[in-house]
This record gives C-alpha cells, sequence and structure tokens, in this order.
C-alpha cells in the first residue's frame, strides 16, 4: 500500500481546477482536428491514438524520472478499463465535432451516475433513495440536451451519452484498481494498452496528419496526461466531497473555449440543461460526503 499525501485543501483546489482547464483543452483541440479547422478532419479513432501516444510518451518519462517501483500489474482489471476508456473518449472526440463542447462536457457528467448503476450488479453496493434521485435529476438534464423533438434532436449527442455510459464502465474498474496499484503504475499500462488498441483502430482509418494536426494530436496527449497528474494528487490531498465539485469548473473552461475559438454561445437550452446535470451530480457528491461522515 501508499502512504497517503499530507491533506492540503487548497493545493487540491488548485490542481482539480488545473486539470479541469485541461480536460476541456482536450476537447478543444479534438473538435478543432474532427472539424477540419487544421486541415483535413481526422477520425475519432486517429484522434484517440494521437491522445494514447502522446501521453504514453509523457508517462514513460516521468516513469524514467521518478523510477517508482512497480508490481505486476492486475492485467485483467487493466485490460477492462483500458477498452471501455479507449471507446468512451473516442466517441467523446467524436461527439465534440457536431454539438457544442459544454454539451458534451455536460453529459460527461453522467460518468458517476452510470458508474452508480453499474456497481449494483457489479459490485453488489446499495443505492438508497437520494442516489437515485441524483440520477434521475441528472439523466433529466441529459434529455434536454438531446432537444428530443423532430426539429431540434442532436444525434450527436447520443455519442457524448454513450461515452458516458462506458466511462461510467471504465469507473467501475478504477475503482477495482485503486489500492491494489500505485497511481503511476495504472497510467502506464493503461495508456501502454490503450495505445496499442487505439494504433491497431486507426490503422484502419489513418491518415496523415499537417504539421498542425501533429501539434494538436500531441498537445491532446501532453494536456490529458497533465490533466490525469493534476487530478490523481489532487484527489489524494483533500476528501473527494471537497475536490469533485471543482472538477465542474471543465464546464466553464469548455464553454469559453467553444466562444472564443469557434464563436459557439451556448443556447438556453443548453444552460438548462447543463444546470440540471449539475445539479443531479452535486446531490450525489453531497450525499456520498454524509455517508463517510456517518
Amino acid at each position: 500500500m501508499i502512504a497517503d499525501r499530507p491533506q492540503n485543501p487548497p493545493l487540491a483546489a488548485l490542481l482539480i481546477f488545473t486539470a479541469s482547464a485541461f480536460f476541456a483543452g482536450t476537447t478543444l483541440l479534438a473538435k478543432a482536428l474532427g472539424t477540419g479547422a487544421l486541415g483535413p478532419a481526422l477520425h475519432p479513432m486517429q484522434i484517440s491514438h494521437g491522445r494514447f501516444l502522446f501521453a504514453f510518451l509523457v508517462i514513460l518519462c516521468a516513469v524514467g524520472v521518478i523510477r517508482p517501483r512497480l508490481r505486476r500489474p492486475h492485467w485483467g482489471l487493466h485490460i477492462g478499463r483500458t477498452s471501455f476508456g479507449w471507446l468512451g473518449i473516442t466517441l467523446m472526440f467524436a461527439s465534440v465535432a457536431y454539438i457544442p463542447i459544454s454539451d458534451a462536457t455536460a453529459i460527461s457528467f453522467l460518468n458517476p451516475v452510470f458508474a452508480m448503476v453499474l456497481a449494483i450488479p457489479l459490485l453488489k453496493e446499495g443505492v438508497g433513495p437520494w442516489r437515485w434521485l441524483a440520477a434521475a435529476v441528472s439523466l433529466t438534464g441529459a434529455l434536454i440536451l438531446l432537444r428530443p423533438t423532430p426539429e431540434s434532436f442532436q444525434p450527436a449527442a447520443l455519442l457524448a451519452l454513450t461515452a458516458a455510459a462506458v466511462i461510467g464502465m471504465e469507473l467501475i474498474f478504477i475503482k477495482k484498481l485503486s489500492g491494489r496499484e500505485i497511481p503511476i503504475q495504472i497510467l502506464l499500462v493503461n495508456n501502454a494498452m490503450g495505445l496499442t488498441i487505439a494504433t491497431v483502430a486507426a490503422s484502419f482509418v489513418f491518415q496523415m496528419p499537417t504539421p498542425a494536426q501533429w501539434a494538436a494530436l500531441a498537445g491532446i496527449g501532453v494536456l490529458m496526461a497533465c490533466a490525469q497528474a493534476c487530478f490523481v494528487n489532487g484527489m489524494a490531498r483533500a476528501d473527494a466531497s471537497f475536490v469533485a465539485p471543482i472538477s465542474y469548473a471543465t464546464l466553464i473552461f469548455a464553454a469559453f473555449f467553444d466562444l472564443a475559438v469557434f464563436d459557439v454561445i451556448p443556447d438556453t437550452i443548453s444552460v438548462i440543461g447543463s444546470a440540471i446535470i449539475l445539479t443531479g451530480a452535486l446531490i450525489l457528491v453531497w450525499r456520498e460526503a454524509r455517508v463517510r461522515r456517518g
């Protein structure tokens, strides 16, 4: 087991806030690559490949510098976690090419809700009325963002919704891995296996990126690696109930980036749907905090 890091809530808040900016930055670059803003549009599987390739290189360099003591990985859990993680991020990158980044980001906040539901059969966890209320509220917000009318329905939003469900499944594997292995080993194995899967998938759709696209692909990988490092270290320095709400700053950064780069202004439906999803997520965070204190 690994010794806990000293608790430092202000530093934890700063790390999670920084991770939120990095996470939003990856979706911004993915949108630029998927919409043809930097050259011929790249397939989401190729964008996902770039994310794993450059993130793996960054983490490999970190391992070389830190030289942590690595243990034998639990291959079954890593395969499950990486497979769902690769599929989830690929679907997420596909969705931002068609819908506002803020909408896709808001829908991604359903990850813990789906994880909560999946934990019932897979982890044998009990779910009380408050958790079901949080799930119902968040799913209502997602339904609003889908704009389920013939005139305004956004099929691409289903990609983001599916991504949230798939990543919710990934969270189940992450929970099973937590405590078994050190974070940097989990990141190293995850990105190495993800790179293998992504390379095979991208080989069917590969096209030579432009120099600007190579830079954006590298940016996605570096930002993702930095975001993961900030998030893991932030979570280690404060209670989850304290840092979790700060991660919702990702939505603010996503909306700002979309406005600054693509001139996309969130409409009323986007604001209402996002607010409802955040309300459900905050109910879940509040309830988890109450459970821990009890």
